[in-house]
This record gives C-alpha cells, structure tokens and sequence, in this order.
C-alpha cells in the first residue's frame, strides 16, 4: 500500500503525524512524504519534517493525504500543486484530507458536490465552494473522506484502516496506539 503524505510549509504537525502513526501501522504500507521539491518543511512552531520525494517524483499512489495548516492558503493558487492532486487522485484507492486540507481538495475541484468537513474555524471558507459541510469528526463520500481539525485525523485514519483491512484490525491498530481519547476537559463547541 502506497501512501503519499503531501507536506508544505506551516502545515499543522499533528494533521500530518496522527494518520502516519495510524496508516504506517498497515500492512505492507510504504509511506511516501512529498512536497512541492525535496526538503525540509516547518510546521507553524518549528517542527521540521523532511520531504524525500518532490511532487515531480511521485505519479500514483494508493492514499493521498493533505493535512491542514496555515499554509494551506499560501497553495490555493499554486497550480502546479492543483494539477498534481487532481492526477494523483486519479490513481488513488483513497483521497484524505485533515482539516483545512479540505480547501485545497476543494480548490482542486475534488468535493464539488459531495458531502465534506474541516476544522470549524474553515467552515465559512469551505463555503465558497459547491459543497455539502457536515457537522461530523470524518465524512466519507466516495473515495474521498475528510476530516474536521487537528486531532480529527486520528478518527479518520483509524476508520480509513478499517475500510482497508476490516474492523478488527483497526481496533488492533487502535489498542497498538493506545487511543483512547479522555480530555481532560469536557468538549467546548464553537457553537
């Protein structure tokens, strides 16, 4: 299982590492993190994740992920980057996205009409689009499943994984990790 993690500068650290954990857990998984050129990219606080493959190196695979950040604004009108999420998506067996990856998703003309979600701060922006936002952790419509923001990821790579290898296996995968979410406070809705 090939599986592209898509990295740009002030990307979220935990939309990107959360489905790693999950998704390299999956049998015969091989992960591929990819950015517009080979290098170092910086989440908003620091944190350096290296792309060892460009976008130029990598022409198919079986999952695609874009996580979410500030940056994400910055791609919205990088087409080179559009063109290559709208080829890779051909080849996909799934197309993900965690939080504000939505919008770039969106911008690439890949939720038109399907039902999505994103970090509640990206609703209105998302809105812009010809799509259906759900109030929910992870929707799937299709191939594509997007998740709402940061922490939200898990959910998604978790429920992905058993769309791949079944329930039991995602529950492994999900004891493995120890998830087993308790905040320490009750959930403030922005609502």
């Amino acid at each position: 299982m090939k599986i592209a993690i898509f990295l740009f500068d002030k990307f979220t650290a935990l939309d990107v590492v959360g489905p790693y954990e999950v998704l390299s857990r999956l049998p015969d998984s091989q992960i591929y993190l990819v950015g517009l050129d080979k290098r170092d990219y910086m989440d908003t606080y620091g944190l350096k994740i290296v792309a060892d493959y460009s976008i130029n190196d990598i022409s198919e695979t079986d999952i695609l992920l874009i996580p979410g950040g500030f940056g994400i604004d910055n791609l919205l009108t990088n087409q080179k980057v559009i063109e290559w999420i709208q080829k890779i998506n051909n080849s996909t067996k799934w197309t993900v996205s965690v939080c504000s990856g939505s919008l770039l998703l969106a911008q690439a003309g890949l939720l038109d009409g399907k039902n999505c979600t994103t970090h509640w701060r990206r609703k209105e922006q998302l809105k812009n689009y010809p799509v259906t936002i759900q109030n929910e952790r992870y929707v799937q419509d299709g191939k594509i499943i997007t998740s709402a923001g940061v922490s939200a990821g898990i959910d998604m790579a978790l429920y992905l994984t058993s769309k791949i290898i079944g329930d039991k296996g995602a529950k492994m995968i999900q004891l493995g990790i120890e998830y087993d979410p308790r905040p320490p406070f009750e959930y403030a809705s922005p609502d």
